[in-house]
């Protein structure tokens, strides 16, 4: 099922009084998700994900704009007749029912035409169980289970309809890590298994550039990027989206432009032709820095960690902005010498970026393209 939100909009009244006005936590929403499709509504607490969720489920009526399933405006139809799955972050599995009866309990609720015989019922129910690996469960009551067991009995209770989208709120939010991955992945193989046009919200950015096949990010109700993850981890639009996406966060210097080369202090770092000369941001991921005894960019070290496969720097600079150290994370064969107080970096042009220091918008240069455009060839090849 295709889903268009077309200028959608959610105003609240704002609740001090005193202060009067509205409180808006969607503004202008714009997007189209192909069918069968799974998107991630990706942002921080507070940025409107989630009242995006309910306006395309029905729980909440959009203040401006129109919401469209396929060809059908379903703006103003109640939920249970938009033929959406919903499961939310805390479960709400009956706790007197078994798994079979939860999961059979949207079906109990069907009328007319739509009712179900007992036979098929549980058919169903069998089937969204599979889906989910749960089959053995099926006579259990929620206490008896798990956190991801029972994630996945709320999964096949939305799933047992037969939904045209799914729609998941922080579904994984109350998981430990471990369960966290392998739980992300089971609705990645549902996801694939069923075709289903499947929403994710979440805040976590490595559960979803992880499962998605795109990510919409957001800022305080407004859509901020769209695209692929690695296209938008790989090609931020603005700072925001840069510092919001990675793990550990890359890395923010004050920097500045002079005769087409970028200095951090007073450190030439590379070219950057065409960019006007004045003072900018410069924005390195934690995989962008090079240990290099003549490396221009002088840093405090602080630590070395070695963590398996890698080593991750923590490193000072008086010109960073972003938090108080950088973390650098390069291959574990490379020698750095702990014992030292400093050490020096170059930095790959292909992982910095440059942003505009009054709006955050992204600066480009003509060397930039050169390198995507040797990117791409060389993934085509491989």
């Amino acid at each position: 099922m295709k889903i268009v939100l077309e200028h959608v909009s959610k105003r609240y009244p704002n609740r001090n009084r005193k202060v009067g006005g509205v409180f808006t936590a969607v503004d202008d929403f714009n997007l189209t998700i192909p069918d069968g499709k799974l998107i991630g509504l990706l942002g921080p607490s507070g940025c409107g994900k989630s009242t995006t969720l309910n306006m395309i489920c029905g729980l909440e009526t959009p203040t401006e704009g129109k919401i469209w399933f396929g060809d059908t405006d379903v703006t103003n139809l109640s939920p249970e007749l938009r033929g959406v799955g919903m499961v939310f972050q805390s479960y709400a599995l009956y706790p007197h029912m078994t798994v079979q009866e939860n999961i059979m309990f949207p079906l109990g609720n069907l009328k007319g035409e739509d009712k179900l015989s007992k036979e098929e019922m549980l058919r169903r129910v069998k089937h969204a169980a599979s889906l989910v690996q749960i089959e053995e469960l099926l006579e259990r009551k929620p206490s008896e289970m798990s956190g991801g067991q029972q994630q996945r009995v709320a999964i096949a209770r939305a799933l047992v309809k037969t939904p045209k989208v799914l729609l998941l709120d922080e579904p994984l939010s109350n998981l430990d890590a471990r369960l966290r991955l392998s739980t992300r992945e089971e609705i990645r193989r549902i996801q694939r298994e069923t075709g289903i046009t499947t929403i994710f919200v979440t805040h976590d950015q490595e559960e979803a550039m992880s499962i998605c096949d795109e990510i919409v990010v957001m800022e305080a109700g407004f859509i901020r990027q769209v695209g692929r993850p690695q296209d938008v981890y790989d090609e931020p639009e603005n700072l925001f989206v840069s510092k919001f996406l990675g793990t550990p966060p890359i890395n923010v210097f004050d920097a500045e432009v002079q005769d087409g080369r970028l200095l951090i202090g007073d450190a030439v770092m590379f070219d950057v032709p065409g960019v006007p000369n004045g003072p900018v941001v410069a924005a390195v991921r934690p995989e962008g820095f090079i240990v290099d005894n003549k490396g221009p960019l002088v840093c405090g070290l602080d630590l070395v960690e070695r963590m398996g496969r890698d080593k991750s720097v923590v490193a000072t600079h008086p010109k960073l902005t972003s938090a108080r150290q950088i973390r650098a994370i390069i291959d574990s064969d490379v020698h750095v010498d702990s014992h030292v107080d400093t050490v020096r970096f170059a930095l790959r042009r292909p992982k910095t970026r440059l942003f505009d220091v009054q709006t955050g918008e992204r600066v480009h240069f003509p060397g930039e393209e050169v390198v995507r455009e040797y990117q791409r060839q060389k993934k085509a090849t491989s």
